[in-house]
């Protein structure tokens, strides 16, 4: 089954719901007007930002992703990202958003590279960390971490430093970065694993939202 395939039986079979990295990204967008996701699929994001009077545009790789965001009334298209080049002029947009996208790249840094051309300003990126405790502990006990396992689609793992190195290759500059952590639904730890995460976020975060801004851009 080719990634197209993998991408179309997704979102044959399901729908996106509000979470953390839609959450996380929405807060980081300040001050846009108009704003492209990579890898919009069914056209959540879109749709959020549309409700905030934000124009957007999306590109994903499924049919069927593309078809549902189509049918809201969203501005989407299929997009085959082992193409290497946007179909966009240079800082047509505001911002570019990249949510659990890259990690399903055989070459995340090249589409990186490509949305910071696109972006005016900025460009919001969300990968799971494949470096936090539980996946740390799952291999150990010989286990294969969950966001390693095949259904997840993910060919590409991230990190906090290898996130920083890809948006370095990028001429990009990391601004703010969020982070969820585990038994976030347990008070007491929770405030313990969210402390925890301010001092080793590459450990105590299941998954990263970062804002980088292009290093010859105005503050935003």
């Amino acid at each position: 089954m080719d990634v197209k395939q993998f991408e179309n039986n997704r979102w044959q079979r399901e729908d996106q719901a509000v979470q953390f990295r839609h959450t996380a990204a929405l807060d980081l967008i300040r001050g846009v007007e108009i704003v492209l996701d990579l890898g919009s699929g069914d056209g959540l994001l879109l749709s959020l930002l549309k409700e905030k009077g934000i124009a957007g545009k999306g590109l994903d790789l499924s049919d069927e992703g593309v078809a549902k965001a189509n049918a809201k009334g969203l501005d989407t298209q299929v997009f085959d990202f082992g193409s290497k080049t946007l179909p966009f002029a240079d800082a047509s947009f505001d911002a570019v958003v990249m949510l659990d996208i890259l990690e399903h790249l055989y070459d995340p840094e090249s589409v990186l590279k490509e949305a910071a051309r696109v972006s005016k300003k900025s460009v919001i990126v969300g990968v799971p960390n494949f470096s936090s405790l539980p996946a740390r502990l799952q291999t150990l006990m010989g286990r294969v971490p969950e966001n390693n396992q095949p259904k997840k689609g993910h060919v590409y793992w991230f990190n906090l430093p290898a996130l920083k190195r890809a948006f370095a290759a990028a001429n990009l500059d990391l601004i703010d970065i969020r982070v969820n952590t585990f038994f976030e639904s347990v008070p007491f730890v929770r405030h313990v694993t969210k402390a925890f995460s301010k001092i080793l976020p590459n450990v105590f975060s299941l998954s990263f939202v970062a804002l980088a801004r292009k290093k010859e851009s105005p503050s935003l």
